[in-house]
């Protein structure tokens, strides 16, 4: 009996032993009583191969490649005095992109202005170099600087005239210091704006790709990594920060001060040397003028061009709306033969000459049509 007993608890033993010894492991990843169990091993699903990159991706790693080594990083230093006269130094950053071999630099007025400590100018490489400043345009927000330094890569700058809402475009810089950020978006418009200081920016390019502080002065670039433009701005309601509302100032603006900052070191802007005032239909209907459209003058300029050319202002005040305007001045409505409706057109084509110029001016003196030869003179601050 003693024997049968034994025999039994030595077979319940030996069984058991084995069914732990030998389970399946197809069994051994379940757990029992709801345990784990802690021999079971990680079950870790992986790919083959990295997977291959899609056009769209292939584009967005060649432009980056390509223009990243032309972005900069500027840091502008100064000097200013708190409450008590005591020295307080202050940074400030942004971008800028290489236009040349010689070692221009573009960027934004505003990322330099004040800077009465230097400014710095980093690579992508993180070699830094003493900047100088060519010249400035505070009117379009632009500076140029210079820096020696080897082997530098320049941008190649498109034409942005022909831009088109839709169109894919990227933004290198620098935002909240983090160098070397690309970001991605379309244009979502053309419009004119103001910047800060109220000058207009004609044919700004709004974007929703990501700009933030310290993307100003960066190139915005079109999908063949050429610049379009020069980001500036952001729409913001109050936030430092992108809200999708991006703007860029058009690289042909820059084109056209580029080689005034070259050579003056500030810009000769051309002008007519006006006040103007856009009409539309319903204004030119009320006016009684003799054309639905184009730009009255309310005022020209003593010494400028118009004044000079025997154009006229106007003699009678009168409102639209709460806004003052004089009435009785001649309507311009073609400069070269091209139409003009508003003060934007004039802008567009004072970029294309320069001070000194001689361009023909189409007015309409009250219902008389008659053309000017006009002489340009140089912009000043209220001038049109």
């Amino acid at each position: 009996m003693k024997l049968r007993r034994f025999l039994l608890v030595l077979l319940i033993v030996g069984g058991f032993w084995y069914f732990t010894a030998h389970l399946p492991s197809r069994l051994s990843r379940f757990s029992f009583l709801g345990g784990h169990s802690p021999s079971s091993a990680l079950q870790l699903t992986q790919a083959e191969a990295a997977p291959a990159y899609d056009a769209e991706e292939l584009n967005n790693i060649a432009v980056y490649k390509r223009v990243l080594p032309s972005v900069v990083n500027i840091t502008s230093r100064q000097v200013i005095f708190n409450f008590f006269y005591g020295v307080v130094p202050q940074e400030g950053q942004g971008s800028g992109f290489i236009l040349d071999k010689a070692g221009h630099v573009l960027t934004n007025y505003h990322v330099v202005e004040g800077a009465n400590r230097g400014i710095q100018v980093t690579l992508s490489n993180k070699s830094s170099y003493k900047a100088t400043v060519v010249g400035t345009d505070k009117t379009h927000d632009l500076a140029l600087l210079q820096i020696t330094a080897p082997n530098l890569q320049p941008v190649t700058l498109s034409d942005s005239s022909g831009l088109a809402v839709g169109q894919k475009v990227y933004a290198i810089g620098n935002p909240f210091g983090l160098s070397g950020t690309m970001t991605r978006g379309i244009i979502s418009s053309i419009r004119s704006i103001k910047n800060a200081d109220g000058a207009p920016i004609e044919d700004a390019i709004q974007t929703d790709a990501a700009i933030n502080p310290g993307n100003s002065g960066g190139p915005l670039l079109n999908s063949h990594g050429d610049v379009i433009g020069i980001n500036t701005m952001i729409a913001s309601n109050g936030a430092d920060q992108s809200s999708g509302i991006g703007f860029a100032i058009p690289i042909n603006t820059a084109k056209a001060v580029l080689s005034d900052l070259t050579r003056y070191g500030r810009v000769k802007r051309p002008s007519l040397g006006i006040v103007s005032f856009a009409i539309g239909p319903d204004l030119a209907e009320q006016m009684g003028l003799a054309s639905d459209y184009g730009v009255l003058i309310q005022k020209v300029i003593p010494g400028g061009a118009a004044e000079r050319a025997g154009l006229h202002g106007g003699n009678e005040q009168a409102y639209v709306g709460n806004t003052p305007i004089m009435l009785g001045g001649d309507l311009i409505v073609a400069i070269d033969g091209q139409q003009v409706t508003d003060p934007q057109d004039i802008s567009a084509m004072m970029d294309k000459h320069q001070a000194g110029d001689t361009i023909s001016v189409t007015i309409l003196r009250g219902r008389r049509q008659m053309t000017f030869k006009l002489i340009l003179g140089e912009a000043q601050d209220i001038n049109t």
